[in-house]
Order: structure tokens, then sequence, then C-alpha cells
């Protein structure tokens, strides 16, 4: 297993990913098609314009590009400190349960230590139960509940 910085040469490994952000109980309100397009344009925008606070990196596992993760510093809204966000994490299929996701929540951290962010947060879907345990086992406990209604 290794991580490396993301290369423009990954681009379209990151984007083929999308599907895996609503393979599970979506809010009420929300559809598939509605949460890929969303996130796809986003990874768009940071792919395309890389903006400094914006970092993505490729786990690579048996000589296969086999996840990513996308961290974005930030200033924290409530002590205006650097925080650092996981933005997306996805594994690609034949690749889970090898600890995979785990590594990359492990530079992520790490990552966040280095930029001297004071927090690491990232958001979940509830339906989302995976990755929540996952991300329980890290030791990520709610921060901030958003809550939301279809209208």
């Amino acid at each position: 297993m290794s991580i490396r910085a993301a290369q423009a040469e990954d681009d379209v490994f990151v984007l083929s990913l999308v599907d895996r952000f609503t393979g599970f109980p979506l809010p009420a309100g929300r559809t598939r098609e509605e949460i890929g397009r969303g996130i796809r344009a986003d990874l768009e925008k940071h792919l395309r314009a890389r903006p400094a606070t914006s970092h993505f990196f490729v786990i690579e596992h048996e000589g296969a590009t086999a996840g990513f993760i996308h961290l974005q510093r930030a200033e924290d809204f409530f002590s205006d400190a650097w925080h650092c966000h996981i933005s997306d994490l996805a594994i690609a299929p034949g690749h889970e349960g090898n600890g995979l996701a785990s590594c990359l929540l492990a530079h992520a951290e790490t990552f966040a230590r280095e930029h001297e962010c004071s927090r690491l947060t990232l958001s979940v879907f509830p339906g989302n139960e995976r990755a929540r345990a996952l991300y329980e086992r890290h030791g990520f406990g709610i921060d901030l509940l958003r809550m939301g209604k279809p209208i």
C-alpha cells in the first residue's frame, strides 16, 4: 500500500468513483442522480482549479490505484483556527475490506497535524452505515448535526 499526491492523470479515476457516494439509503427528498451530479461537479471544480486549500491523494494497492481522499483546509467557523475537512473518500470496488480507508484516514490525520489544523472533520449521510462505523472506530463523533426537510 502506498499513498501519494494525486496527479492530473488520476482525475478520471477519481471521477469514476462518484457512484460510491450514493450506494446506501439516502435522506428523504434526495436522489442518487442529484447527489451524484453535485459530487461530480464539486470534484471536477477542485480537480480543474486545484486551489491551494484543496488536496487530493490516491492510495495504491497491489499495483492498482484503489481509492482516493480529498482534503480541504479552511478556517473553522467557530474558532477561526485552521481545520482540515475530509471532503471525499472512496475505495474502488474490489478493494474494500483491505484497510485502505483506514490508511487514508490516518493519512488525513497526519496531514492535518502537519498543516497545523486544530480539527479534522467530515460529513456522512446517516444511511451510510458502513462509513459511519469506520469513522466512529477512528474516533470521529457528531460535532454538528445538519438537519433538513424536503419542501
